[in-house]
């Protein structure tokens, strides 16, 4: 393999658009399996089957490709320029997540990653790999071993000088590099991200509940939500933002750079949303990570946040999901219409 420092990968890193860059062992977490095992034995990952169906890969960095020898770890900001929290007041509109505001980051990062690749196969003569999320990667904990920042108290990565509004992206290679100290937690007694969250998805700091967060409950659960959770999902459409929002390491967070991250949903209205039909669901949300749940999954989640919005303007809106082809919208617009009636009938709204 020809010569490379550690110093130019960085460098090209950050001409790419990476905000920040780490280098660590593929065996540099061997406590990953054991926390993901107690994940899994506690059912804290709800329907999300594909985190045990690959476990042994996901447990191990190592084990997924047994011939690299070094992982490099890069961050992407998404930073939002606006309080992504301003919106849970907009009762007659639906809040979607930073993350999905923009076009899919998963396409984003996957082409820096990339580029970066080529250029390190061309100047080192070494195999790569890269992975986007998609792939049974540790990617937090790996992140924190590489030095770019700690998993909080939320278990999101974040930085003294990230904030918390990252993407991640892992290169695995079979170049020999020198790994970076691994970062530590910095979130002292602070308890804003625990306290905050609608649900307490939270049973302990560090640790998450997915089958109470609004995230999994939005984006990966299939069916009826539970009816005690609902009501504490507000007018959150997709995804949840809160725990990151008040993390006070935000205030040292870097610009998001690439125009790709622009908001292009914004705070839609319910009514509109409840309106589309699967061709004008796909018609809408083309290009972004929304798409992927479905327009039913996504319709169903629209019926709770106008259930969740005492509005009487929006009884109509719930009629007309009542026949729904889908029976979980259809059931969901039950609900969304009995919650409208009953505050109507105590003056809310």
């Amino acid at each position: 393999m020809k010569g490379l420092t550690k110093e130019e990968l960085m460098a090209r890193a950050l001409e790419e658009g990476f905000v920040k860059v780490g280098v660590c062992r593929p065996d540099a977490v061997p406590e990953a399996a054991g926390r993901l095992r107690a994940f899994l034995d506690a059912g804290r990952h709800g329907q999300m089957g594909w985190m045990a169906d690959r476990e042994a890969w996901r447990g191990s960095a190592a084990a997924l490709w047994p011939e690299a020898r070094s992982v490099v770890m890069l961050a992407e900001a998404y930073t939002p320029e606006v309080d992504p929290m301003a919106g849970l007041e907009e009762r007659d509109r639906g809040v979607v997540s930073v993350y999905a505001q923009g076009k899919d980051y998963h396409d984003l990062v996957k082409r820096r990653l990339k580029r970066l690749g080529r250029w390190l196969v061309d100047v080192a003569g070494c195999e790569i790999k890269v992975f986007v999320d998609t792939a049974p990667v540790m990617e937090k904990p790996l992140a924190q071993a590489a030095g770019l920042g700690w998993q909080g108290k939320h278990t999101n990565l974040l930085g003294r000088d990230l904030g918390n509004w990252v993407f991640l992206g892992a290169i695995f290679t079979t170049l020999e590099l020198e790994p970076d100290l691994a970062e530590v937690s910095h979130c002292g007694t602070c308890t804003a991200c625990l306290d905050i969250c609608p649900t307490r998805a939270f049973p302990a700091p560090y640790q998450l509940d997915a089958r109470r967060c609004i995230s999994y409950l939005t984006i990966e659960h299939r069916g009826p939500v539970d009816v005690e959770l609902r009501g504490l999902m507000g007018n959150r459409i997709y995804g949840c933002d809160d725990c990151l929002a008040v993390c006070p390491w935000n205030k040292f967070a870097v610009a998001a750079r690439d125009v790709g991250y622009q908001p292009r949903v914004g705070l839609p209205e319910l009514a509109d949303l409840a309106a589309l039909d699967d061709a004008g669901f796909r018609a809408r949300f083309a290009g972004s990570p929304i798409k992927r749940i479905g327009r039913d999954r996504f319709v169903r989640n629209v019926m709770y946040a106008v259930g969740n919005s005492g509005m009487a303007e929006l009884i109509p809106v719930a009629k007309a999901r009542l026949g729904d082809a889908d029976p979980v919208v259809a059931e969901a617009a039950r609900w969304a219409l009995g919650r409208l009636l009953q505050a109507q009938d105590h003056g809310v709204g």
